[in-house]
């Protein structure tokens, strides 16, 4: 079997021109960027405004594993299958970082025969809207400490100073550092801190905004440090929102490129959903409504991550309702979680398999309590059995909800038929009746906390002494109706990495409060995860080259 690097570098691309032509896009409605990604113009979105929405359809997973789920192949096939049915869909994705690019995850284009084109641009720096995201946030710390050394007119405490640098790189040593070492002129001598730029508050804004003005309200309004007697200092205060949105310019615009069947995609904005809120932008998905029939988008990791913040956060502030979810699977992952090694995937074991469906059943569970129709789906691999899928499909059923199997990896769009029109029965048959988890009016704490027993089945929640600290704060401060942006890790509905399954008998421990107040939410960092990932002992960008011209090693 080939690559999926080699299989995409083979596709027969369109010019970007045609592929929108597909969805009445004039070429003066596109800023090229290249033959084949553009960005679409403020003129065109504009002249959409007024058309009907489309169905939103979500695509969501469970708990990634090793043996790999194919939650973004399902979404790029789901969206080729509605083609090849004659339906006028588009793919709502987010961008990939470099930092898992070159890390341990690889690229993320999808799989197989079912990606999004050219997949070496895409996972690369694409139309630089990552790097001048960068550039936004690190323009703000240098405008902080350069306001500092001249004289701190704004009294920021520099033991208050909660704005970062960021990076889009996996890059462990710059988590904690000394800045302002040297002469006097070289700054105030203080700790600090880089987070990957996915985890930025910029990216974040960024993917929330609705248009320029919104983006530049929304920058004004983020926090970068306290003064001694405890208030907020503002990016507004500091006079550096006009040049954060000066780069920002042309990053606040979706990018369309298409797939290997030339469906087209709108690929934009990126926050990882383990340390953020994991959802491309609400000007992509509003964008993209307007444009089609049928929107397809995926939320990050889990439906304990991706799923309840595209709930809770996206859909909330931007007025979304999803019309149905499409939950991801594999037999392969489902035996993992049941606690069969990787190295044994391949061999049939229903005692496996009936032990990590709980994993499935709690996903099930949660994407009920919003009241959106759920159809289940396995990404089939050719190990699986007959007996197997047959459990699942039994299980899924049992439960209440649609199953359809998914051969999108091998066949493309026409694996993914039977996925397209039982999604399509289903939301004929089962109306969406969208809610949120939880009240704007209700604690912070006992958001967390819902969050917690609700979606990770935990008994309950405890913060350390600071995080407490924070919190109280944050509510004096006036944030307190704000959602929450849960930062954990990606493996385990708990915070425990280690827990597969669906873990029960565990408390969530919350050890940092902050907020980011020109995203609109709070963030709560618990258990042991990092805003800055570092890189594995062998890091995919050991294999990475360019031979004959060609980009290779990226899967």
């Amino acid at each position: 079997m080939k690559t999926d690097i080699q299989i995409a570098q083979e596709a027969s691309m369109l010019p970007i021109t045609e592929v929108a032509e597909k969805l009445g896009i004039k070429a003066d409605e596109l800023d090229l960027y290249g033959r084949y990604k553009a960005k679409l113009t403020d003129e065109y979105m504009d002249s959409i405004k007024d058309n009907d929405n489309g169905k939103l359809i979500l695509v969501t997973a469970i708990n990634p594993t090793p043996a790999g789920e194919g939650k973004t192949t399902t979404t790029v096939g789901l969206g080729q299958a509605m083609g090849k049915i004659g339906k006028k869909a588009v793919i709502a994705l987010r961008e990939p970082s470099l930092g898992p690019c070159f890390g341990i995850k690889g690229g993320a284009a999808g799989g197989g025969y079912a990606q999004v084109v050219p997949m070496e641009d895409l996972n690369l720096h694409f139309t630089g809207d990552f790097h001048a995201i960068t550039s936004a946030n690190n323009l703000l710390a240098a405008m902080m400490d350069n306001h500092i050394q001249h004289g701190n007119a704004l009294n920021i405490d520099p033991n208050q100073i909660v704005w970062k640098r960021c990076l889009d790189m996996n890059d462990r040593v710059l988590r904690n550092i000394v800045v302002g070492l040297g002469r006097k002129a070289d700054g105030v001598v203080r700790e600090d801190h880089f987070i990957i730029t996915v985890a930025s508050e910029i990216m974040a804004i960024l993917c929330l905004a609705d248009d320029m003005d919104d983006l530049k309200k929304r920058l004004s309004a983020i926090i970068v440090a306290y003064t001694y007697d405890g208030k907020p200092v503002t990016a507004g205060e500091l006079n550096a929102v006009g040049s954060m949105a000066a780069l920002l310019k042309d990053a606040i615009r979706p990018n369309l490129i298409q797939t290997l069947e030339n469906t087209p995609a709108i690929v934009h904005g990126g926050p990882f959903a383990n340390i953020a809120h994991g959802c491309n932008s609400v000007r992509a998905t509003k964008t993209a409504l307007k444009m089609a029939d049928y929107v397809i988008t995926e939320a990050g990791f889990g439906a304990d991550l991706g799923a309840e913040k595209f709930f809770d956060i996206k859909c909330r502030m931007a007025g979304l309702k999803p019309d149905a979810v499409v939950l991801v699977a594999t037999v392969r992952a489902l035996k993992y979680n049941g606690g069969i090694p990787k190295d044994e995937l391949s061999k049939e074991n229903l005692d496996a398999l009936k032990a990590g469906i709980a994993n499935l059943e709690k996903h099930i569970e949660n994407v009920s309590k919003y009241n959106v129709p759920c159809v289940v789906t396995l990404n089939r691999f050719v190990s699986d059995t007959d007996a197997e899928l047959q459990f699942v499909k039994e299980f899924c059923e049992s439960k209440g909800c649609t199953f359809a199997l998914s051969e999108v990896w091998e066949h493309g769009g026409e694996g993914g038929v039977e996925l397209a029109n039982t999604v399509l029965k289903t939301m004929e048959e089962k109306k969406s009746e969208f809610k949120v988890l939880y009240p704007e009016d209700m604690p912070l704490a006992d958001k967390m906390e819902t969050i917690a027993k609700e979606i990770y089945g935990a008994d309950g929640i405890t913060f350390e002494p600071g995080a407490l600290n924070s919190l109280k704060r944050l509510e004096e401060l006036g944030f307190g109706k704000m959602p929450v942006c849960m930062a954990k890790n990606q493996y385990s509905l708990s915070d425990d990495p280690k827990k597969l399954g669906r873990p029960k008998d565990f408390t969530v421990n919350i050890r940092d409060v902050y907020v980011s107040a020109g995203a609109g939410f709070v963030v709560a960092i618990t258990g042991t995860i990092m805003t800055m990932p570092g890189l594995p002992l062998h890091p995919a960008a050991e294999k990475i080259d360019v031979i004959d011209g060609n980009i290779t090693g990226l899967f």
